[in-house]
């Protein structure tokens, strides 16, 4: 399929106000526009959004190579465009490529076939689920998953509107979502495994994991999140919700990558074997006791690591959110390694009081 294009022109009374309001937002969680003759761009890994700002109106072109990544850039923009808005939200008619599914066109509806315990914290839950390719991506490995209210008959799921945002259920039949990664995902027998973390005060996720039947539905979008960039030599960090991850991305890499491996978790029982290139050394970091977020194993053991004396080189880190911010800290004082030479993602937070 080549490229699929859809476009709208907006009008509003103070499109400048309303165009700078919402990128400035936006920047904050990495969609990042850059001015080029006369226009705003932001160039994202599943596609791109263009932005051309009138006196009285904004226009927008939004490109991408499959339907569910367009309709992904197309609810970014609506939903921020009509926040940002204000009191007024304005009329948005989108041309060119068209919605017509009764769901997004990059949902799937999968369903629990078998649970398996890793760990005495890690269970994995293998799926199954029809026309499931898309989600086959060594770029990208995390996908959205729709947990449904456990009550509900039929699960009911978001669908596109006609101006581009996501029109949900009702709240009380309205699925509860959390990102989750792609452990393995097999196209012909039809089969995904993915590894949850199973802890006190559970959400969604862990509380279907934990209460895992076969048969039970839940549905499944994406894929998102970006893998790491191989690289001569790597360091991947992380504690246990980063571990599926980690251990996917050194399958992966060349039998030459060279580089530390560092994962924090709550004791030795929660070790598991990974398969790793020779050249990269795994220590596995144990809490022994002390909270999940509250420690400071993984940031002392990155700030130990010695870099090598090259620049073909990638960090990897996935952790508690307090902990990414001060890593990212760190990495500013690490000679010789560029923004584009760090992948620093939080992947929850811990309420501190």
């Amino acid at each position: 399929m080549g490229l699929l294009i859809s476009e709208a022109r907006i009008p509003f009374a103070d499109a400048a106000g309303l165009a700078s309001r919402m990128i400035d937002h936006l920047a904050e969680h990495n969609v990042a526009f850059e001015a080029h003759d006369g226009l705003m761009i932001a160039r994202l890994s599943f596609g791109t959004s263009t932005l051309a700002v009138e006196p009285s109106a904004i226009n927008v072109r939004v490109e991408a190579s499959d339907l569910g990544n367009l309709e992904v850039l197309r609810s970014i923009l609506a939903s921020h465009i009509i926040e940002f808005a204000g009191d007024t939200p304005p009329t948005i008619v989108w041309q060119g490529h068209q919605s017509n599914g009764e769901t997004l066109a990059n949902f799937r509806e999968v369903r629990l076939k078998s649970a398996i315990d890793l760990t005495p914290h890690m269970r994995r839950l293998t799926f199954t689920g029809g026309d499931i390719a898309r989600f086959a991506s060594d770029r990208e490995l995390h996908v959205r998953l729709y947990f449904p209210p456990p009550d509900l008959a039929k699960p009911e799921w978001p669908r596109p509107a006609p101006d581009g945002q996501i029109l949900w259920p009702p709240d009380d039949r309205r699925p509860l979502t959390r990102y989750y990664t792609i452990r393995r995902i097999d196209t012909a027998t039809r089969e995904i495994d993915i590894d949850f973390v199973l802890h006190d005060h559970a959400g969604p996720g862990a509380r279907f994991a934990m209460d895992a039947h076969p048969g039970a539905i839940c549905g499944m979008a994406g894929p998102l999140g970006r893998s790491a960039r191989p690289a001569r030599w790597m360091l991947l960090a992380g504690d246990e919700t980063a571990l599926p991850a980690i251990a996917r991305i050194l399958e992966s890499l060349p039998d030459t990558t060279a580089g530390h491996v560092l994962i924090e978790v709550a004791d030795a029982r929660e070790e598991l074997t990974l398969t790793a290139p020779s050249g990269m050394t795994v220590r596995w970091l144990h809490r022994d006791g002390a909270t999940p977020g509250s420690t400071r194993l993984l940031i002392d053991a990155i700030r130990d690591v010695r870099w090598p004396d090259h620049r073909d080189v990638f960090a990897w880190v996935a952790a508690e959110a307090q902990t990414i911010k001060e890593l990212r800290l760190h990495a500013r004082d690490i000679p010789d390694v560029a923004r584009e030479q760090l992948l620093a993602v939080a992947y929850w937070g811990l309420r501190r009081a």
